[in-house]
Protein backbone atom coordinates (compact mmCIF):
# COMPACT_ATOMS: atom_id res chain seq x y z
CA UNK A 1 0.00 0.00 0.00
CA UNK A 2 1.19 3.48 -0.95
CA UNK A 3 2.02 5.93 1.71
CA UNK A 4 2.97 8.76 -0.16
CA UNK A 5 1.70 9.23 -3.22
CA UNK A 6 3.74 12.25 -4.24
CA UNK A 7 6.85 9.97 -4.60
CA UNK A 8 5.00 6.56 -4.73
CA UNK A 9 6.98 5.22 -1.23
CA UNK A 10 5.07 2.13 -0.27
CA UNK A 11 5.14 1.10 3.43
CA UNK A 12 7.24 -1.82 3.00
CA UNK A 13 9.75 0.84 1.66
CA UNK A 14 9.49 2.87 4.88
CA UNK A 15 9.21 -0.48 7.24
CA UNK A 16 12.87 -1.14 4.93
CA UNK A 17 13.78 2.64 5.85
CA UNK A 18 12.83 2.03 9.75
CA UNK A 19 14.63 -1.48 10.38
CA UNK A 20 18.23 0.17 8.78
CA UNK A 21 17.86 2.90 11.46
CA UNK A 22 15.39 5.35 10.64
CA UNK A 23 13.32 6.51 13.32
CA UNK A 24 11.62 9.31 12.78
CA UNK A 25 10.15 10.86 9.82
CA UNK A 26 12.27 13.28 9.15
CA UNK A 27 14.96 10.42 8.57
CA UNK A 28 12.59 8.80 6.35
CA UNK A 29 12.31 11.58 4.31
CA UNK A 30 15.80 11.81 4.28
CA UNK A 31 16.60 8.28 2.72
CA UNK A 32 13.05 8.32 0.52
CA UNK A 33 11.61 11.94 0.02
CA UNK A 34 8.09 10.63 1.62
CA UNK A 35 6.57 13.38 3.51
CA UNK A 36 8.64 16.15 1.76
CA UNK A 37 6.02 17.31 -0.81
CA UNK A 38 2.61 17.97 0.58
CA UNK A 39 3.57 16.17 4.15
CA UNK A 40 -0.22 14.14 3.68
CA UNK A 41 1.83 11.13 4.85
CA UNK A 42 3.80 12.39 7.41
CA UNK A 43 1.05 11.06 10.07
CA UNK A 44 0.96 7.79 7.85
CA UNK A 45 4.85 7.43 8.62
CA UNK A 46 4.48 8.38 11.93
CA UNK A 47 2.19 5.63 12.84
CA UNK A 48 4.14 2.85 10.68
CA UNK A 49 7.29 4.01 12.87
CA UNK A 50 5.12 3.59 16.31
CA UNK A 51 4.39 6.37 17.53
CA UNK A 52 2.10 6.46 20.34
CA UNK A 53 1.66 2.36 20.60
CA UNK A 54 4.94 3.14 23.22
CA UNK A 55 7.46 5.10 24.62
CA UNK A 56 10.62 6.06 22.17
CA UNK A 57 12.61 4.47 24.93
CA UNK A 58 11.14 1.07 24.29
CA UNK A 59 11.22 1.18 20.37
CA UNK A 60 15.11 2.26 20.92
CA UNK A 61 14.96 -1.17 23.65
CA UNK A 62 13.35 -3.09 20.43
CA UNK A 63 15.87 -2.23 17.92
CA UNK A 64 19.43 -2.22 19.67
CA UNK A 65 21.76 -4.75 18.56
CA UNK A 66 24.57 -6.63 20.53
CA UNK A 67 27.54 -4.48 20.60
CA UNK A 68 29.82 -6.83 18.70
CA UNK A 69 27.79 -6.33 15.88
CA UNK A 70 30.00 -4.81 12.82
CA UNK A 71 29.02 -1.24 11.18
CA UNK A 72 28.18 -1.38 7.78
CA UNK A 73 30.30 1.15 6.40
CA UNK A 74 33.83 0.38 6.99
CA UNK A 75 34.21 3.93 7.12
CA UNK A 76 31.40 4.54 9.87
CA UNK A 77 33.39 1.39 11.69
CA UNK A 78 36.48 3.38 11.76
CA UNK A 79 35.17 6.57 12.70
CA UNK A 80 33.05 4.57 15.90
CA UNK A 81 36.28 3.06 16.64
CA UNK A 82 38.22 6.85 17.20
CA UNK A 83 39.89 5.70 14.23
CA UNK A 84 39.20 9.17 12.22
CA UNK A 85 38.33 12.02 13.99
CA UNK A 86 36.66 15.16 12.57
CA UNK A 87 34.25 13.57 10.13
CA UNK A 88 31.00 13.04 10.91
CA UNK A 89 28.84 10.28 9.49
CA UNK A 90 26.91 11.91 7.26
CA UNK A 91 30.22 12.49 5.64
CA UNK A 92 31.09 9.11 5.69
CA UNK A 93 27.81 7.79 3.62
Amino acid sequence: MYVCSCFGITEAQVKKHADAGACTPRQIASACKAGTDCGGCVRRIQALLGRGDCSRRELLDQRQEPATAPLAHPVAAAIAAGAVRGVRLSDAA
